[in-house]
């Protein structure tokens, strides 16, 4: 199995760890400490040895942070993770804060603390500059310190040291040594001489490699620094210091581009680089920029993110055959699943079942992320992980909503369905038929090029506003190609003002979620391309996108009566395509339930 169920969260030893923080706060002079939850490579996903926050206070989200205070400690979460933090925080230790509504900055003006201490290898550039100038105006201190979770925390895991693997050509689509020429002619672009790496996919994009350093994403967790070489144009690309364990690339050969120093001697690599460096204050740790005493730093954004996000078209090749093999194991899951009594089955026996058919491919590496599979008012906890407490038996006339993913060499799939328990009240449908139209109109979206995510992310939640709703989670975020699942820059979100490009894929996944009683979310995954011409156009450049996953609606849920006749049209031709695609991939039995389940509403 690829999922524990085990429970990690633990909010009864919240109260014992805060004090014993509190004690070295003492010591250290300090009136406050700021946990994040990510670590050094500013991932969303991050190994046991780094999971601080979840050890210290027993929240598990993927995003947000604690200030421990001496006299008090506040969790910050977003929308996402209202219900779960509360769930897995003791109340009687911890205040709850919605953010970024509020941010840290300006919750620190209030609060009773002068001297506030940081890990500065767990913040970015950007985020302390930011809330040093939010309490310039303040006699408040931001202070670097070592982590005093560490110091407390006798029992931490130690770092992984599994081998990494290569990514083959013909999946990457472009070569490492390709790639070095590009970086390293944007790096002279930029006005530096050399360029701070510090994301694990950034380097995996780099070097085409792959890891196991994380659960669940195929990548390295290791920091590089590149200095370039030769003439001006960049076309010799450049030299890369790669700072981890050397044993984990031993069986890949050496590479005459490529040094490997220990993970512990990245800090003081940077004491003595020189020349103008290029820094992402977005991605690097506060720590590179105070170390980095010797050079100049040119700050901009790391010139992996962009060409790693337009993917080639050997590696959207590679995600259309990995969404045609999921799509095939999702509907084996969801034949099975129809055949079932949903009150012989519980949130965790779905999973593994789920699991076992993406596993009978015998092509999945890894799921891609831990499943989400809500039954009833569990699908309103937006990131909800099953574990032996929470795990809930399914009950007929409920939802059911199913987050899940797979991780394949030619590709990273995510997909949500959410499906009827037998007949669903009027209410449930009403909201599924809405969440539907937003998705509906995501897909067959047509718009000029340089229209960004933060346009678009209207166009999905528009039936929901015209009742009165809305949900608290971006419409769509970047996947990576074997690479993770959550992938930036690109976005379909209000916040996102990135401008769209070929290559570029996204989830589209409208939801809606009614605390206590039931969520609902519909994901596809979709690539931008350049949108065919059509009659009556005036010769604009345009853009649309192409959907990869192929997996039926539950159309027992969807109010026809409601969909505009040109979303009936697109639900009717994806449900063809369903058909055409993914029943020559199944069992006869399989076969047999998606004839009924893609038939035209």
């Amino acid at each position: 199995m690829f999922q524990s169920f085990d429970v990690t969260s633990r909010p009864d030893q919240a109260a014992p760890r805060v004090t014993t923080l509190r004690a070295a706060m003492v010591d250290a002079g300090l009136d406050a400490f700021i946990v994040p939850r990510g670590d050094a490579h500013q991932g969303e996903y991050v190994a046991p040895c780094d999971e601080r926050l979840a050890w210290l206070t027993g929240f598990t989200g993927s995003a947000g942070f604690a200030v421990i205070l001496r006299d008090r400690a506040v969790m910050f979460t977003d929308g996402r993770y209202t219900v779960q933090v509360r769930a897995q925080c003791d109340p009687a230790v911890f205040d709850f804060v919605a953010w970024p509504q509020t941010s840290l900055g300006t919750w620190l003006k209030e609060a009773g603390a002068e001297k506030i201490g940081f890990d500065p290898w767990l913040h970015t550039i950007r985020e302390i500059d930011g809330l040093r100038r939010s309490l310039a105006d303040t006699s408040k201190e931001i202070v670097a310190t070592v982590n005093l979770v560490d110091k407390i925390w006798s029992d931490r895991p130690e770092r992984g040291m599994s081998p990494v693997s290569v990514q083959p050509f013909e999946l990457a689509g472009k070569t490492s040594e390709d790639k070095f020429t590009e970086i390293g002619a944007a790096v002279k672009k930029a006005g530096a001489e050399a360029v701070v790496l510090t994301l694990p996919d950034s380097l995996c994009w780099l070097l085409n490699i792959r890891g196991t350093d994380i659960a669940h994403n195929p990548v390295v967790q290791a920091f590089g620094i590149l200095t370039t070489t030769g003439d001006t144009t960049g076309d010799t690309g450049g030299k890369l210091t790669l700072f981890d364990a050397a044993e984990k690339y031993a069986h890949i050969g050496p590479d005459p581009r490529i040094t490997i120093e220990p993970r512990e001697a990245f800090a003081a690599a940077l004491e003595t680089l020189q020349g103008p460096v290029l820094v992402d204050p977005g991605t690097a740790p506060h720590a590179v920029k105070t170390m980095m005493s010797e050079a100049e730093i040119v700050e901009g954004d790391d010139p992996c993110i962009l060409p790693k996000a337009c993917k080639t078209e050997a590696e959207i090749k590679g995600m259309r055959e990995a969404h045609l093999r999921d799509g095939a194991a999702m509907v084996e899951f969801l034949c099975w699943l129809s055949e079932q009594m949903p009150e012989d089955l519980t949130e965790i026996e779905v999973v593994k079942q789920l699991e076992a058919c993406r596993a009978a491919t015998n092509q999945l590496k890894e799921i891609s992320f831990d499943t989400i599979c809500g039954a009833g008012p569990n699908g309103a906890i937006v990131h909800y992980r099953v574990t032996e407490d929470t795990n809930r038996a399914l009950k007929r006339g409920e939802l059911l909503l199913v987050d899940s993913g797979g991780q394949y060499q030619d590709g990273t799939t995510d997909i949500t369905r959410t499906v009827a328990l037998g007949d669903v009240a009027g209410e449930e449908r009403v909201s599924f038929t809405a969440v539907l139209q937003g998705m509906i109109a995501i897909s067959a979206a047509r718009f000029p090029r340089d229209v960004s995510g933060g346009h678009l992310d209207a166009l999905a939640r528009a039936p929901l506003w015209r009742m009165g709703r809305d949900y608290d989670h971006g419409t769509g975020h970047g996947v990576g190609a074997f690479l993770s699942v959550h992938e930036g820059p690109q976005r379909i979100s209000r916040s996102s003002n990135l401008a769209l490009r070929e290559g570029m894929i996204l989830s589209n996944e409208p939801g809606y979620y009614r605390e206590g009683a039931y969520g609902i979310r519909i994901e596809n995954l979709i690539v931008v391309r350049t949108a065919a011409e059509m009659s009556g156009a005036d010769g604009r450049d345009m853009l649309d996108f192409e959907t990869l996953t192929f997996v039926p609606i539950d159309r027992s849920l969807i109010l026809v009566d409601e969909l505009a006749p040109w979303e009936r049209d697109w639900l009717n031709d994806y449900h063809a395509e369903v058909w055409d695609k993914i029943a020559p991939r199944v069992s006869e039995t399989a076969r047999d339930w998606l004839r009924h389940a893609v038939a035209p509403v």
